[in-house]
């Protein structure tokens, strides 16, 4: 079993990658594309497209950088509290939860370092367009990896019992 003090380095460290990856994607994205340039990775598939993004998750929740930040600090806090104890037990958790902070605070720096948050995948082959244009970043990626395993070891814990 691993102390807590091991489990918060898990969490720290994971987040660091993360956000590291992050702010470097963004910094290539922001000095080689204009905003709403778009080039071909994989034709017929993925394309890199810069957006600058002044809303919330999936264009939604205003513009207000301060109350956008405050609400991702809650909802960081509402993560914690409710998976802390499985955080202790799993790599898996920790890991996830990482993923999360790291992509939340990726996010964070975007908005008070350029006011909007850099999004840049543009997965247009995968799905349409349907709703909303499906531009995203690393650290969006990264938030639905997390929160994907955090689901994923619930079902497991869940049936282990």
């Amino acid at each position: 079993m691993l102390t807590r003090k091991s489990d918060t380095l898990t969490v720290a460290l994971v987040a660091a990658i993360v956000i590291a990856l992050d702010q470097w994607a963004k910094a290539w994205i922001v000095k080689h594309l204009a905003p709403g340039e778009t080039r071909d990775v994989i034709h017929g598939w993925l394309r890199w497209t810069y957006e600058q993004n002044t809303h919330g998750a999936f264009g939604f929740f205003g513009s207000n950088t301060f109350l956008l930040v405050a609400m991702a600090v809650i909802v960081l806090a509402v993560f914690w509290f409710a998976f802390k104890d499985s955080a202790h037990k799993s790599l898996l958790v920790r890991i996830a939860f990482g993923m999360i902070v790291g992509g939340a605070v990726g996010n964070i720096v975007d908005r008070f370092h350029y006011g909007f948050v850099v999004d840049f995948v543009d997965a247009y082959g995968l799905w349409p367009h349907l709703f909303w244009q499906n531009i995203f970043n690393t650290a969006d990626a990264c938030i639905t990896t997390g929160v994907g395993l955090l689901i994923i070891s619930g079902l497991v814990t869940r049936r282990r019992a």
